[in-house]
């Protein structure tokens, strides 16, 4: 398929025929750009090695940085990756949902290798909102779907952001509203040994220790075993300070609880409402034009953590890729 020439049609993606329009579009090598309840991704066959390279090209994303291949549920991850009884009991109580696996990857798996990085393991994830689970039963396969915005940019919420940065890039977006959760799915290791915490997300780390025990801390071997672990990411055009108790000159302000600023994430200090606007407010503030973005203290607790873990990627030096 080849590229396109005019921005992408914005879709209802309540529409069963808009679905099926998708479906047929990533059957063809295209491209698309679906809501899930964590951020947009931006979908294509994950078997199609030339569909995944028009994919790394439209993002303008390394090709060393793997994908995670969405699945409907546990029938088709089983088909993809070894599934250790853990996973039964991670998927049967967090899938569909905020949480993505990374397991050993079955060798007659059908992902191409460039998905994946070439990597012996693979990242999976059942995605909960209702329009992706039907793109990809519509599908009958499993979808690469890394966030739908440049690479290294703000992750996008709505699909007019997905428009605003990659529109002329890919073939359609589905618009299935905000996303209710904000903050990309948490990334999980179970690849033997003691399962490894690579990036924390949407699924706070506590509610998953109840039932793995306590987490491993990444080593310098995970690294880039999964998405998002990079450590400039996330970033808008301004630079960032973070912990800051008040905006100084040249700077725009992100408030959070009693602290105001410019924009707050959450004046009740609810960690949960911040983590859903949280890349939304830096769209907001990053469209001011200021110099710099200053950001007041999280709470490092619950989904604080994912929310300090994006923001310190965004605050990182943009040449410092991993």
């Amino acid at each position: 398929m080849s590229a396109p020439v005019k921005p992408a049609p914005i879709k209802p993606a309540s529409d069963p025929a808009v679905i099926e329009e998708a479906a047929a579009i990533l059957k063809a090598g295209g491209l698309v750009a679906m809501p899930t309840e964590t951020v947009y991704g931006l979908a294509a066959d994950a078997g199609n090695p030339d569909a995944v390279a028009r994919l790394y090209a439209a993002k303008g994303r390394p090709r060393f940085n793997p994908l995670i291949a969405h699945v409907a549920g546990p029938n088709m991850a089983w088909r993809l990756a070894g599934w250790p009884d853990l996973a039964d009991q991670l998927a049967e109580t967090f899938w569909p949902g905020p949480l993505t696996l990374v397991l050993p990857k079955r060798p007659d798996a059908p992902i191409a290798d460039i998905a994946n990085a070439g990597l012996d393991s693979i990242a999976l994830r059942a995605p909960r909102h209702a329009a992706a689970q039907a793109l990809i039963r519509a599908f009958d396969g499993p979808l690469v779907a890394p966030s739908a915005n440049p690479s290294g940019g703000i992750s996008p919420t709505t699909a007019q952001h997905v428009a605003d940065g990659l529109g002329e890039r890919i073939d359609l977006i589905l618009d299935g509203g905000a996303c209710p959760v904000g903050l990309e799915s948490t990334v999980i290791a179970l690849l033997g040994g003691t399962p490894t915490l690579l990036r924390p997300g949407g699924l706070a780390r506590r509610q998953i220790e109840a039932i793995t025990g306590r987490l491993a801390e990444p080593g310098s071997e995970d690294t880039l075993l999964a998405p998002g672990m990079m450590k400039s990411h996330y970033a808008p055009n301004a630079t960032m300070r973070l912990n800051a108790s008040a905006a100084e000159a040249g700077e725009v302000f992100l408030g959070f609880g009693p602290i105001n600023g410019d924009l707050n994430l959450s004046p009740g200090g609810d960690l949960a409402e911040a983590a859903t606007g949280l890349f939304a407010a830096l769209r907001a503030l990053d469209a001011r034009g200021a110099a710099r973005i200053a950001v007041a203290p999280i709470p490092d607790e619950g989904l604080g953590e994912a929310i300090n873990d994006r923001l310190q990627r965004a605050a990182a030096p943009k040449d410092d890729l991993i």
